[in-house]
């Protein structure tokens, strides 16, 4: 049986029993399907707006500009509208996660998990049935909303229901869903960009399946034991604990949960204790590695590979098709990662990937600035090994800056602040996909080839800052990290000075002594 370890606040190890229960694997899935939403609307987007027929009925200036012989190569998708369709749902997601953080800590992780899932069902609805532009983007609206209450639940319920030692496979799983989305999106724009004239509203409105499997499968699926007794239910909290254990004996990971949680209920805001000293390393961490993981250059190959696939010469059905092929990449990085994550840590992943990613996205921009001029067409030979270096790109991001972006933020943050900081950490996400989005095909045009060397100098700071300043978490109980990971961490650790063990600087409200944590 495997053991979970932690420490009192004496540094003394404590250790209790917890199996990996299939209760823990079921959840785990069901949850991740929030995941699959987010990733099928990624895959999706990026899909519709490189189909005449959705261009010719919603952006008929981008129809007219693609189809000119001699029209700029770069610039040919350049609309500040038909950006708007693909961002404007960033925009809803940093409302929808700053009000799902709320609900996350009042009414409980699996109530917003549905709530996110009923958002995205109308979401889908409205845009399988859009007559306009504005109906178009009242549903990308609707998605935003529910991808922010999701992409902010759904990894928080992954890391508390984990045992410690599987935290990093299990909360992947939400990474991998998302890969699975988007494949899946692919490959029904594919099929569906055959379809004249309504395709592109089987592919927009196909996003109803995912949020009706979340909407569904929650209503098997636990709460998890720390948000239970947050909120006053300690006898149901107990109770699943053990039935998600798989054991009995949970008494000591019980009062650990217990003593995290009245501590947490002494804080009077979460969000200003954020802005405390001894909040900052977890802060500053995780929101860098969202904003990271949005200038790896991800979104500028998920949300427009087929658009930058056209550009360099391949026909519609050709640039879907090689949008499918290196999308298949990412689930099976992604699986890699779940099985490496635990074992290597997520330093060296990163640290790797970076890399990695430097290469392949700096080969592209060579290639482009070399053979992609105005108006020719890129030779054959040369498009293909810019879809293999997309690919390894993909392989790169799947097995570390994609999955470990979600995973790192929601482990780090202890429960008192957790909710509030994970939420400052995935806006922080939302907002730099927003501005990426947004501004991706209008630096396409003018900065051309030079936009993918662009992301490559961030990489290279990417890569720095894994290496100095963030620290391993592999195998640490989630409610220990600021005791045997930031405390111990040799630039972290001068937050921690000057301050209370317990209080940590934290603004709280006055309790006798016997309730705080030693």
């Amino acid at each position: 049986m495997p053991e979970l370890t932690l420490v009192d606040g004496s540094g003394a190890r404590r250790d209790f029993p917890a199996k990996l229960t299939w209760q823990v694997i079921v959840c785990t899935v069901i949850a991740a399907c929030g995941g699959l939403m987010f990733g099928y609307d990624i895959g999706i987007s990026g899909g519709v707006t490189g189909m005449d027929m959705f261009l010719e009925k919603f952006f008929p200036e981008v129809y007219v500009k693609k189809h000119q012989t001699k029209a700029n190569n770069y610039c040919k998708f350049n609309s500040q509208l038909l950006q708007l369709f693909t961002s404007s749902l960033y925009l809803a997601a940093i409302v929808g996660c700053f009000i799902g953080s709320i609900c996350c800590k009042k009414r409980g992780r699996k109530p917003t998990m549905q709530i996110a899932s009923l958002f995205f069902l109308v979401g889908a609805i409205l845009n399988a049935a859009a007559l306009n532009i504005g109906m178009l983007i009242a549903g990308r609206l609707c998605l935003g909303a529910g991808i922010g209450f999701g992409n902010q639940a759904v990894p928080l319920f992954i890391s508390e229901i984990a045992p410690a030692r599987y935290r990093g496979g299990l909360n992947l799983c939400f990474q991998l869903l998302i890969t699975i989305g988007i494949l899946t999106a692919n490959v029904v724009n594919y099929a569906t960009s055959k379809l004249h004239p309504y395709g592109w509203r089987i592919s927009l409105g196909g996003a109803a399946c995912p949020a009706l499997l979340l909407l569904l499968g929650s209503v098997m699926i636990v709460e998890t034991p720390a948000s239970l007794i947050e909120r006053g239910k300690n006898e149901e909290g107990l109770y699943t604990l053990k039935k998600i254990r798989g054991v009995d004996n949970v008494d000591k990971e019980y009062e650990e949960i217990s003593q995290a949680v009245e501590f947490s209920r002494q804080i009077r805001h979460p969000f200003k204790n954020l802005l405390k000293r001894s909040s900052r390393p977890q802060l500053v961490c995780g929101a860098l590695i969202q904003i990271f993981q949005q200038f790896t250059g991800i979104s500028v190959v998920m949300l427009y590979a087929p658009v930058l696939f056209q550009t360099m010469g391949l026909g519609e059905n050709a640039s879907l098709m090689s949008a499918l092929m290196t999308n298949t990449v990412k689930p099976i990085g992604t699986l890699f990662a779940i099985v490496v994550v635990d074992r290597f840590g997520r330093r060296a992943l990163l640290i790797e990937a970076a890399i990695q990613m430097f290469i392949s996205l700096g080969a592209i921009g060579v290639i482009l600035a070399v053979h992609l001029h105005s108006t020719n067409v890129v030779a054959k030979h040369y498009a293909v090994l810019v879809i293999v270096l997309v690919c390894v790109f993909l392989a790169g991001f799947a097995w570390s800056w994609g999955p470990l972006g979600w995973l790192i933020p929601s482990e780090i943050f202890p429960i008192e602040i957790r909710s509030a900081g994970f939420s400052v950490a995935v806006i922080m996400n939302f907002v730099f996909t927003f501005l990426v989005a947004q501004t991706f095909l209008t630096m396409l045009c003018h900065l051309r080839a030079g936009t993918f060397f662009l992301y490559c100098a961030m990489l290279a700071v990417m890569c720095l800052f894994a290496i100095y300043f963030l620290p391993e978490t592999k195998g640490i109980p989630i409610d220990e990290m600021v005791e045997r990971v930031w405390k111990q961490h040799w630039f972290w650790k001068r937050c921690y000075k000057d301050h209370d063990t317990g209080k940590g600087g934290l603004e709280i409200q006055d309790k006798p002594k016997e309730n705080t944590i030693a």
